[in-house]
């Protein structure tokens, strides 16, 4: 057990000097507005000093005591494992793996597995942070979780990242569970990642159990318009946030996989235009609008979108400073920073990764009148649609598509409402505004349920 947070006072923004939270373990630094003072921070320090300076914003708008902020700041359970891995030529390697629990106030823990080599346990800790204030957001009766192994899951064979897979599920296997905390796919992860740990997890229970993780396949209970949720919560994020017709508009997407290739394609299916998208591999462009599926054919079938024929090459930093309509950071945290922020010309930018934008950032985005949809709203289609496959799984029933589509659409059209709505209110940003929302609920289920013993 690895406690990260202590009882101490967090540190106040508004260009307060950071404050330092120490344990036996490590010490968090909720960022200042010194751009010194996470330059040198690994990424994962950085989503958690952005996660504890963004509640900590709300905690002040809302008037929280010392002793609820520290609550809603320290993680119920954070457990970090070892992970033997043995390789194809017999050898073992030994990989560390995380599952964090933030929140299990409003119901059981709910986040995602990814598997990258840079995972880390203040990255982990931070998405499951955000995790809790989005299912609080969207209304559905979770707390926030995450787990994560810090390996490349392209330098292992099928038959290691399944070892790697079962492994680790079997070193958290005591926290997890249908009523405890329900894992889903991330970066790195997919549904045959899901199918993998709800057989092990069937067979140690003895018996098949569904509901012990979403994302899965859908011969094993996997709900119809999961692959996509996430995806479709961006489009529908964006559609509401854009002023007038969707026609025309034109989209660049950092980070064309699992969801900013899908989310391309429905805004394009929208009728807006798609002139850029970046990977790994790198970026392109084409003013004229690219071909959203024939691009994701030469993906599938090179690995990446690097020569796309179709397109011309730019950089990845490029692409984020586009003259667009709309910006979808799609990939992973903090590509958004106090030094490329001035130059994003981009009117909207909608978050379909988790903390693509540092609080540095959004002051000057604020400052300079672009709209910011944040991740723990625009990104929510996944969670709200893995909370459905959740309760189909426990009901033992299935919905089709068009009924997940509308109940996906109803949810996140009422958030956006209610975090429009706070937002105009209050005159604060839709981010604040949403975390007003999710830590504002949260902190409400804390003082109802009270403190045992």
């Amino acid at each position: 057990m690895v406690t990260l947070i202590t009882n101490n006072r967090l540190g106040r923004g508004n260009g307060a000097p950071p404050t330092v939270w120490r344990s036996s373990f490590m010490s968090i630094t909720v960022p200042s507005t010194t751009p010194a003072t996470t330059s040198l921070l690994s990424p994962g320090r950085q989503a958690l000093d952005s996660a504890l300076f963004q509640l900590d914003q709300a905690a002040d708008r809302l008037g929280l005591d010392d002793g609820l902020r520290t609550m809603l700041a320290t993680p119920r359970r954070s457990l970090t494992v070892a992970v033997p891995v043995r390789r194809e030529d017999g050898r073992m390697d030994v990989v560390q793996g995380f599952r964090v629990q933030h929140n299990i106030t409003r119901g059981p823990a709910k986040g995602g597995i990814r598997f990258h080599p840079s995972t880390d346990i203040h990255e982990v800790t931070a998405l499951a942070m955000w995790m809790t204030w989005k299912c609080a957001l969207v209304g559905i009766p979770y707390g926030g979780a995450k787990g994560g192994v810090s390996v490349d899951p392209a330098s292992l064979t099928t038959r290691e990242l399944e070892r790697v897979t079962r492994r680790y599920v079997n070193e958290i296997l005591p926290i997890i569970g249908p009523e405890r905390d329900i894992p889903a796919p991330d970066v790195g992860t997919d549904e045959q990642t899901m199918a993998w740990i709800m057989d092990t997890y069937s067979v140690n229970t003895g018996y098949p159990v569904p509901g012990v993780v979403t994302g899965k396949p859908t011969t094993l209970g996997g709900s119809l318009g999961r692959a996509g949720a996430t995806s479709r919560g961006v489009q529908l994020a964006a559609l509401k946030a854009l002023p007038g017709s969707p026609e025309g508009r034109t989209v660049a997407v950092q980070g064309f996989g699992k969801v900013g290739a899908l989310a391309a394609r429905y805004l394009a299916d929208a009728g807006c235009r798609v002139v850029a998208v970046s990977d790994v591999t790198g970026a392109v462009v084409n003013r004229s609008g690219l071909d959203v599926d024939d691009l994701r054919a030469w993906v599938a079938e090179t690995g990446g979108v690097y020569g796309y024929r179709r397109a011309d090459a730019l950089s990845h930093a490029e692409l984020l400073e586009l003259d667009v309509d709309v910006l979808v950071p799609a990939a992973l945290e903090g590509v958004i920073t106090e030094e490329n922020a001035p130059r994003i010309r981009a009117r909207l930018i909608v978050e379909g990764a988790n903390g693509p934008t540092t609080p540095e950032a959004d002051r000057i985005l604020a400052d300079a009148g672009t709209t910011v949809v944040p991740d723990i709203l625009a990104n929510a289609g996944g969670v709200i649609v893995s909370y459905l496959e959740w309760v189909q799984n426990l009901q033992a029933c299935s919905w089709n598509a068009n009924e997940v589509e509308v109940r996906l659409r109803d949810l996140m059209e009422s958030s956006f409402d209610a975090v429009a709505a706070t937002s105009a209110e209050r005159g604060v940003t839709l981010r604040q505004a949403a975390h007003i929302i999710g830590v504002g609920r949260v902190a409400e289920a804390h003082r109802m349920r009270g403190l045992y013993p």
